[in-house]
């Protein structure tokens, strides 16, 4: 926290001395408290959503599909979470056609509890120098997005996905992270990622894909994206432990990752900018500035559990998961009266 200037920083030229008022001792602690409430407010982190996707393999728009006891979906859960965190704002990545439906269904509930903001990701949008080909109607992962959000982003920064729950225990320590340990100006910047257990993180009803980490002494030193990963293949003798270390895609970033992550975004482009598949996937891009010694990662162990609606059959479980959660008291039964 920084030195408050008290009312002798506002050019008054007061002293607390013997003999000095009481009304301007009063005025001077009263200023002083003051510039410490605005420091904070200022150091309050943002909370930037990823929620671009249809979600091809659930069949519909699962950001919005409601999970909790009085409707509620995973989204109103992350963003109740940040709130008792510490953040202050958030900001959704959305795609330009679903503007009218998440207003209306979404950032409409938030009024009057916390800043939101959108910003729109589309293929189009690219560095300059590049342009989507033709046969491009998807965006460009999630890497992509989050450098979407580029202009929005000037302080320090969580980024999730929608569709996904990390449980209060990750927000606290991203904002933890953010308003103390996170520097935007190191020559070799500094961020978080909150892990989950690889076996707390699989679908009964489907394969699943995720960023395998290597993590060394707090660190991460690498994050391999794997696909096609079933319940049958973790355990004990089988292809995985179940006790890896996984990316969820919650990190805790300073506005020092968009220089890096463009330049990685274009050496992506440069290799794959014509197929109109590929995938500029977070995890990864963070993983080569990592091996390239031009970012650190902390990795936060992330005590609650997670959860997600990966395909439709997922649903009644995450609803299931979430009224264990009511019914202990972890959430009130209607997160937004």
């Amino acid at each position: 926290m920084r030195e408050s200037q008290g009312l002798g920083g506002r050019g008054g030229g007061w002293g607390i001395g013997e003999g000095e008022p009481k009304a301007r001792a009063a005025a001077r602690r009263f200023l002083a408290i003051l510039d410490a409430v605005l420091f904070l407010c200022h150091a309050m982190p943002s909370l930037l959503v990823l929620a671009a996707g249809m979600g091809s393999r659930y069949g519909g728009l699962k950001q919005i599909d409601p999970v909790g006891p009085s409707g509620e979906t995973l989204l109103d859960y992350a963003v109740f979470d940040a709130l008792r965190a510490g953040f202050d704002r958030v900001v959704f990545i959305i795609r330009r056609e679903f503007a009218d439906t998440f207003g209306t269904q979404v950032t409409a509930k938030y009024a009057g509890r916390i800043q939101t903001d959108v910003v729109f990701q589309s293929p189009d949008i690219l560095p300059a120098g590049f342009a989507a080909p033709s046969a491009r109607t998807k965006p460009w992962g999630t890497g992509h997005a989050v450098w979407c959000a580029r202009q929005a982003m000037t302080d320090n920064f969580a980024a999730i996905n929608a569709d996904d729950y990390y449980g209060e225990d990750a927000f606290r320590k991203l904002g933890s992270f953010l308003g103390s340990d996170a520097k935007a100006d190191l020559a070799k910047p500094v961020f978080a990622m909150a892990g989950f257990r690889l076996s707390d993180t699989l679908s009964e009803h489907g394969a699943v894909a995720r960023g395998i980490c290597t993590v060394d002494d707090g660190r991460l030193r690498s994050v391999v994206e794997r696909t096609d990963i079933v319940p049958a293949d973790v355990g004990p003798g089988k292809k995985y432990t179940g006790a890896e270390v996984v990316s969820m895609n919650c990190w805790g970033f300073t506005p020092a990752l968009f220089p890096l992550l463009e330049a990685g975004l274009g050496e992506f482009l440069a290799r794959n900018g014509g197929d109109a598949k590929a995938e500029f996937y977070l995890p990864s891009a963070i993983s080569s500035l990592i091996e390239t010694a031009r970012a650190e990662v902390s990795v936060l162990p992330a005590a609650g559990p997670w959860f997600g609606v990966t395909y439709r059959e997922d649903r009644p479980r995450v609803s299931a998961a979430i009224a264990g959660l009511v019914a202990n008291g972890v959430y009130p039964p209607r997160l937004f009266p």
